[in-house]
């Protein structure tokens, strides 16, 4: 076995321009160095591979050996790596290139995959994994360093994040088609009181904004809730009957398409919330990231599912 730990780059690049220039000299000046300094490095190499790499033509000209021509085709391999590897770092520096961990309360989990979509389509050097959990379990990741960047709908006072707007995020009050409020222009107070809502479970941003509208209309205590444990359960719980919730309009998107929901026309709504995307506080943000994050802060509205609000009213008191 060779000695490649006592290999250099300097004794192949010597090599490689000797092979492309014919004489030590003219490789020398090239180099910048001494004729001597140059025949130094080559004997050193044939020392190290224990074989002759040059042979001389004529007066003057040198060749390569077979041996040669094999280090010559190593030096070129390895200069080429060494620009991609150079390559590489560049872009990871410029945000090109590189991996970025992206968070998500479940409530944006109808309208991040196309996010993410687009992100492959327009930034392609760049890979974004996309980790969706409920709004509790995406602040502990927050905490503990797990996302690049997040999107909920309600920042944390804890930890620290810088949190910028993506969208609006409008929520409204949804029933089965067949519901007698559907027909109605207003919905007020008095019809919501004889009405069940499914709640999110503790701990939910969407469950939160339903207890502070409840409590500011019909009053917390008088009103007749349920609780479901995600968005998906709540949508079948007012299909089949069981009540009427207060929900994301993104969320419930292709199911007011469809039909197989109906917006109330409930005094006070739609409540306009934001999307924001969240950078966390405490950990450096990396070229890739910061890329995305203006990507994201300009273009990820338009990722979201248009939705034709039907509301009507005055907001209420409080």
């Amino acid at each position: 076995m060779k000695r490649l730990d006592q290999l250099s780059f300097k004794q192949l690049r010597a090599l490689q321009l000797v092979a492309k220039h014919g004489t030590i000299t003219a490789a020398a000046e090239v180099l910048g160095v001494t004729g001597p300094a140059v025949h130094n490095q080559l004997k050193t190499l044939e020392d190290i591979i224990g074989a002759p790499l040059l042979v001389r033509e004529g007066r003057y000209r040198n060749s390569l050996t077979a041996q040669g021509r094999a280090m010559q085709r190593a030096e070129r391999q390895i200069r080429a790596t060494l620009e991609r590897a150079i390559g590489t770092i560049e872009a990871l520096d410029k945000g090109r290139e590189g991996a970025v961990v992206l968070g998500a309360v479940s409530t944006a989990k109808y309208f991040t995959p196309a996010i993410v979509a687009r992100l492959d389509a327009e930034l392609p050097g760049i890979k974004v994994v996309l980790k969706v959990a409920n709004r509790s379990e995406t602040i502990e990741g927050l905490q503990r360093g797990a996302f690049d960047l997040c999107i909920m709908g309600r920042p944390p006072r804890e930890p620290l994040t810088e949190a910028r707007p993506l969208a609006d995020n409008p929520h409204l009050v949804i029933a089965p088609p067949d519901h007698p409020l559907t027909g109605q222009l207003s919905v007020g107070a008095e019809a919501l009181r004889r009405e069940r809502f499914i709640l999110r479970e503790q701990g939910s941003g969407t469950r939160l904004l339903t207890e502070r509208y409840l409590d500011r209309t019909i009053g917390l205590e008088k009103a007749r809730v349920m609780e479901m444990d995600s968005n998906e359960t709540i949508k079948q719980a007012v299909m089949s009957g069981l009540g009427i919730a207060l929900i994301s309009a993104h969320t419930v998107a292709s199911e007011i398409e469809t039909g197989r929901l109906a917006v109330l026309r409930v005094q006070g709504m739609p409540i306009l919330r934001k999307w924001y995307l969240l950078t966390p506080g405490e950990f450096e943000m990396s070229g890739v990231t910061r890329r995305v994050r203006d990507w994201m802060v300009a273009h990820a509205g338009g990722c979201l599912p248009d939705i034709a609000l039907d509301a009507a009213g005055p907001a209420p008191p409080g």
